[in-house]
């Protein structure tokens, strides 16, 4: 079923009694920002997710995507809605003034992202990889280069891409070998082959600028040697409008299990003019810069999908008549009552809720440091990106992690029906399976937190991510709940302190548990803090429900960090015992 409803309740709520939205635009000094215009934002976001994307999801999924004679070719109605997307302004939210640009707060813009991934995680694919992009130019790019392309790409009359995959070179990118020549003019002779390129090309825009990752001809081995360019479709003229065609193409559409509306190109470079991006053999770095956006962002595709399937469960549960329930007859004027009474539909119903608010918190409190980390103090913009470099891998893998479970209960919700694609609940399923995967697979980002985030940095993130998450926990004011939130918290941090002398071997070998463990303790402890600031809610529904639903989570769902916990310190052994041959009998 699609998105039928947006969150902005919820919204609100986190927004102004949780998060404090008002207090944190005045300390930022932004503020002719707040809470009401910040409503109003995600109510007009919502508005267009409904009505505009959300309409489109089916439809376009049945569709999909072509190729003819080189030219990509989105599902009906999926340029029209970009085109009224960047009309009404929303691919300029985030934008720099300075390039026409809008310089929203995150915390405005990322209840927008989320219902746009709830309403119709294919088409909005196109408009977050844009929006990196956008980043990494304006971080790591000369001023010919920003004002070449910022102010189309803010606007979205340009769309943007990452280009880092190759057939022989996905996570290790020192396997890479697409070629920049010098052209002796300040440009450079782009060759190579890269794959999996979300919007490589598309309907939607009257050029795509690629970001590509190559190397320069003297150019050290491995990672060290890599550059980033700037490789339009249209080499820009005079006018900075779209002119001579590029030496690039797409060789074919991939066909995939799902988000089959947007485009994924194999993207073939055949010595295209390119510009350099920040130094040579900085190109890691910079591209960084974008992936870490695009993780978080992927993180977002993860509880967007699984808001879709909680409302689509929901509703189905509340119409779905099938027996009585063991409490007691529930619909007696009915043959039977709704399943929503059954106690193990609730248990899959509170299980998706109570991941899905904690996730959003979480996301909210991510973006909240992404706001002090763009306009606070150097001290402040300090901590806070210790804080955001800790969290990247969690948002991006627990998010997601959490998606594929909650959109697999959405389908065991409905039954047999789930199964069936008239009712919509299998493509949640088959969309959000990619968001594992791509930038950066889940165990990929449990290796970088237990890895260069926790051992290697000797527990700076480690401490300043435990101090955001402190500032909450003394924020509660009823004192047994703040005491629980306490002892969770400094549960994972002296956890977190026992992994800090492990060895690359035993480190990776716990990397994903410690992972799990650590979001499942942090959600935690903002499940403590959201019911805490519930009880001062003026929507009652949501002041008596924060309560029950962190009861469940603390119950049903908290309790997972044990097992985890005891994994990550079994040692290597019964993992890494087994010889290559013993896998099978053959």
């Amino acid at each position: 079923m699609p998105m039928t409803y947006a969150p902005t309740a919820d919204f609100q709520f986190l927004l102004k009694d949780w998060l404090g939205l008002d207090a944190h635009y005045a300390s930022l000094g932004i503020g002719d920002f707040d809470s009401e215009l910040a409503n109003e934002i995600v109510a007009q976001g919502a508005k267009f997710a409904l009505d505009v994307v959300a309409p489109l999801n089916r439809e376009g999924d049945e569709e999909g995507c072509k190729l003819e004679d080189g030219k990509v070719t989105t599902p009906k109605g999926f340029a029209e809605a970009y085109q009224e997307y960047v009309e009404n302004g929303w691919n300029a939210m985030l934008g720099s003034a300075d390039y026409d640009g809008q310089d929203l707060p995150y915390t405005m813009a990322v209840p927008v992202h989320e219902m746009l991934n709830a309403a119709n995680l294919s088409w909005r694919l196109t408009t977050m990889l844009t929006e990196s992009a956008i980043l990494a130019v304006t971080k790591h790019a000369s001023d010919d280069i920003k004002s070449t392309y910022l102010a189309k790409l803010i606007s979205g009359e340009w769309t943007g891409t990452m280009n880092l995959t190759e057939p022989h070179a996905g996570t290790d990118l020192s396997l890479l070998s697409t070629k920049a020549e010098p052209k002796g003019d300040g440009s450079y002779s782009i060759t190579g082959n890269k794959i999996f390129i979300t919007a490589g090309d598309q309907d939607w825009s009257s050029n795509v600028i690629h970001l590509v990752l190559a190397r320069l001809p003297d150019a050290p081995k491995g990672v060290k040697g890599i550059s980033l360019f700037v490789v339009p479709k249209f080499i820009p003229d005079a006018n900075n409008e779209p002119g001579e065609a590029n030496a690039l193409s797409v060789g074919s559409i991939e066909h995939k299990m799902g988000i089959k509306a947007s485009p994924t190109c194999v993207m073939n470079f055949d010595g295209a003019t390119g510009w350099l991006v920040g130094g040579e053999n900085q190109g890691l770095a910079c591209m960084f810069t974008m992936m870490n956006d695009a993780r978080f962002q992927v993180g977002l595709q993860g509880l967007g999908a699984a808001e879709a399937s909680y409302q689509g469960a929901l509703t189905y549960a509340r119409e779905r008549l099938q027996s009585r329930a063991p409490q007691g007859i529930q619909n007696p004027d009915g043959k039977a009552d709704p399943i929503v009474f059954q106690p193990d539909v609730a248990r899959m119903l509170l299980t998706q809720k109570s991941q899905i608010e904690g996730c959003r918190a979480l996301s909210l409190l991510y973006a909240k440091y992404m706001d002090i980390e763009k306009l606070g103090t150097e001290e402040e913009k300090v901590h806070a990106d210790l804080v955001l470099q800790f969290l990247t891998p969690v948002c991006k893998a627990y998010m997601t992690d959490m998606g594929l479970e909650t959109t697999n209960i959405g389908v065991q919700v409905f039954g047999g029906h789930g199964f069936i694609r008239e009712w919509g609940m299998e493509q949640h399923v088959r969309d959000v399976r990619i968001t594992m995967l791509y930038e950066g697979t889940n165990g990929i980002q449990a290796l970088d937190l237990i890895g260069r985030k926790l051992t290697r940095d000797g527990g700076k993130m480690l401490a300043a991510t435990y101090s955001a998450f402190n500032d909450l926990v003394n924020n509660i004011k009823d004192e047994s709940a703040k005491a629980s939130a306490q002892a969770l918290l400094d549960e994972w941090q002296a956890t977190s302190n026992e992994c800090l002398g492990m060895d690359p071997t035993t480190a990776a070998t716990a990397a994903c548990d410690y992972l799990a463990y650590t979001a499942y303790s942090l959600v935690g402890v903002l499940w403590y803090s959201m019911a805490n600031s519930a009880k001062q809610c003026e929507n009652t529904a949501i002041a008596s429900a924060k309560e029950k639903t962190k009861n469940f989570y603390v119950d049903r769902i908290l309790v997972r960090k044990e097992s985890h916990k005891a994994a990550l310190f079994a040692g290597t052994d019964s993992t890494l015992s087994i010889a290559e041959s013993e896998f099978d009998y053959q």
